[in-house]
């Protein structure tokens, strides 16, 4: 029975809580890396502050890939995060726990954790004590035994071994790269389960995944205890080379990517790779595969963030030809058809016109004049380009990609000068509505910016507009009829408090399912403001629902004090905080406080700081360097990313009175007033 199950949270009170990523912690017997067996003294520490509740970034196993938002399996958790020395088999082994205790010295004084070395060391001491230990631990596999139990009631673990050994027999590739079993079926994967062959590689990973149930379930129950809600990051997406794609392909659409559309930090938008989901054929199964999910995050949560809820509306889809995310389009949506397009004056030429890339054969020849091409090379690298990768229409000085052009991939592969490829690729965009199947239309999201909106009359552009923004309405019942359906589905199947991340172009039906389900939405106030009125004002913190997590930053930001220094209209912030005069540009203590406790007046049920944002209340705990307290910076992958690590051990910071003091200050300040709205509900 999970926790939440014994004991949901009470919808009154409001809480002041933190975030931090479990490899994080820094305990005295974590092999140089956050471990679940480090919670417990990390929620005393919490209880001592004040605070109420501990947010967690996802724990699923990711194997090399240090982002936890890239996992292998919906279920299985990551190793990285196992007490090796607190298994049963190693405390009977004195000369491994000798081994174990070397390694500790190794990592104890690394500022941030190296996440493949760990890893490494970690896997390569489980196996050694696996293979010592191997005919006990197939003793209790048997049936009867404890760990058959364990694996009968957590039959997702059959699938996960499979992959995990097949993953590894192949060099860790994605599956999609392997020889054999790229495909598979349910009868090959249970083959493949029972061969007694492959049984006791199989279940190396059951055992490791036993392990850490046992002891991330044993961390919860000591949090709980303290009267502590664990708060878990489920993400909304599955990466591609997952155990749950590769075995399940049926509830996913693989011809396409998931991402974000373009803004004004991602010009390109963003295209994550991961695919997206088959809602009709998971409908089937009456979600049965979401459903788990929950059942499992249940045995350690009372409540978790939704990643990225505006998937389950509508998600931004590009396809897999493409590099970037610019052509992407929301799936579901109504449809555009030639039908539609021919209803406002558009024939079958016009069609072609405005949804396909037009290019002047000149701007090609500009391209690399402008590279300074000498003319003895000039001519055969346009030649190269117009061979290779376009199409003449008939006589005219126009040219259109050949057909054998598929997207961004195709041209990058393509062997012509750099400065052509970035034209070909600048052009490949150059239209109003992408035709993503035969007859049916997408608006480019930059539509007014091409050539082919440039050349219609006033009288077209005014009717295409029109049609484009009934289709947007149009899509907007679709995206609330689908995130109704499935968040209902979800508030339903679980009693853990689900707590939504509703950042981006968010369409306006998803504050009213939230606020209809009752499910706490994010204001992130950095980015909390009015953008279309002059000024761009701070929303007032006494506006926030109170079915809301008010935070100032989240894992993908600079924290409070980076941006306080390097991002922030600091005279603007500090009259919406009420601080105007001397207030520091250079963060300090007192600043933090100042700001801390402004945030911590929020109407928000839940008022939620990164760790380094809490840490900042002490002076003791300040980096020279604030981008190095950063735990992500998106777009990059790099070993600094989400390896960040407390400055010192828990029960260091512990003895910090000036610390433990400030941040229990901020979780008796009350709310500064309520919206109408939300006056007496939550609260």
């Amino acid at each position: 029975m999970g926790l939440a199950q014994k004991q949901p949270i009470p919808p009154e009170p409001r809480l002041v809580g933190t975030v931090i990523p479990v490899g994080a912690l820094r305990g005295e017997q974590s092999l140089g890396v956050g471990e679940f067996a480090d919670l417990p003294a990390f929620g005393e520490l919490c209880k001592h502050m004040g605070l109420a509740l501990i947010q967690l970034l996802p724990v699923n196993d990711t194997g090399y890939d240090s982002s936890p938002y890239c996992a292998l399996s919906s279920c299985a958790l990551h190793p990285l995060y196992l007490r090796i020395q607190d298994l049963p088999e190693a405390a009977k082994d004195q000369k491994f726990i000798e081994k174990v205790e070397a390694q500790l010295d190794v990592f104890r004084d690394e500022p941030r954790f190296p996440y493949y070395r760990i890893l490494s060391v970690k896997m390569e001491l489980l196996r050694s004590l696996y293979e010592a230990h191997g005919p006990a631990i197939a003793e209790k596999a048997r049936p009867g035994g404890p760990l058959a139990t364990w694996i009968h009631e957590n039959s997702w673990v059959k699938e996960y071994a499979v992959y995990r050994r097949l993953k590894e027999a192949n060099g860790e590739k994605s599956w999609k790269d392997w020889e054999r079993y790229k495909t598979v079926t349910q009868e090959d994967i249970q083959d493949l389960w029972k061969d007694s062959a492959l049984w006791s590689q199989h279940l190396f990973w059951v055992w490791v995944q036993e392990a850490l149930d046992i002891q991330f379930r044993k961390a919860a129950t000591a949090l709980q205890a303290l009267g502590l809600i664990l708060e878990g990051d489920i993400p909304i997406l599955m990466n591609e080379d997952s155990c749950d794609v590769w075995a399940h392909s049926e509830y996913f659409h693989l011809d396409l990517a998931a991402g974000a559309p373009p803004d004004m930090y991602s010009p390109m938008g963003q295209n994550w790779g991961f695919p997206i989901y088959n809602w009709q054929a998971q409908a089937k199964d009456d979600y049965g595969w979401w459903k788990n999910r929950l059942k499992v995050a249940e045995k350690y949560y009372r409540a978790y963030r939704i990643d990225h809820v505006l998937g389950f509306f509508r998600i931004w889809a590009s396809r897999r030809e493409d590099i970037s995310a610019i052509l992407g389009r929301f799936v579901p949506a109504a449809p555009l058809t030639s039908r539609d397009l021919s209803g406002i004056g558009f024939d079958s030429g016009r069609i072609r016109w405005i949804s396909l890339p037009h290019i002047p054969a000149e701007e090609v020849w500009n391209s690399l004049r402008h590279a300074g091409l000498r003319d003895s090379v000039l001519e055969a690298e346009a030649g190269r380009v117009f061979s290779l990768a376009l199409d003449r229409i008939g006589d005219e000085h126009l040219w259109l990609f050949k057909e054998t052009i598929r997207g961004e991939k195709d041209i990058e592969a393509l062997e012509v000068h750099p400065a052509a490829k970035a034209y070909l690729l600048a052009a490949w965009d150059n239209r109003i509505f992408l035709e993503y199947a035969k007859g049916k239309y997408s608006p480019v999201w930059y539509y007014r910016n091409s050539r082919a909106y440039a050349s219609l009359s006033w009288e077209e552009r005014q009717r295409l507009d029109a049609l484009v923004e009934q289709n947007q309405r149009d899509s907007e019942q679709t995206w609330e009829r689908q995130g109704k359906k499935l968040l209902a589905m979800l508030r339903e199947s679980s009693i853990m408090l689900p707590c939504a991340e509703d950042l981006g172009a968010v369409p306006e039906c998803v504050p009213r399912v939230l606020t209809k389900l009752k499910i706490l939405g994010l204001r992130v106030i950095r980015w909390s403001r009015n953008w279309d009125e002059p000024g761009e004002p701070y929303l007032p913190l006494a506006e926030y629902p109170s079915l809301s997590v008010c935070t100032p930053a989240v894992h993908d930001s600079s924290t409070l004090r980076e941006w306080w220094e390097t991002e922030a209209d600091q005279q603007q912030f500090a009259a919406f905080i009420g601080a105007e005069g001397d207030f520091p540009a250079i963060y300090n203590p007192a600043t933090a406080k100042i700001i801390l406790s402004k945030i911590a007046s929020a109407a928000s049920r839940f008022r939620v700081f990164q760790i380094q944002d809490l840490l900042h209340l002490s002076p003791r705990w300040y980096a020279p360097d604030p981008a190095r307290e950063r735990i992500n910076v998106p777009g990059k992958v790099d070993e600094f990313n989400w390896t960040y690590r407390l400055p010192a051990t828990i029960p260091e910071i512990a003895l910090d009175h000036t610390l433990v003091r400030s941040v229990r200050e901020l979780s008796t300040i009350a709310p500064e007033g309520k919206n109408d709205k939300t006056k007496g509900k939550n609260q």
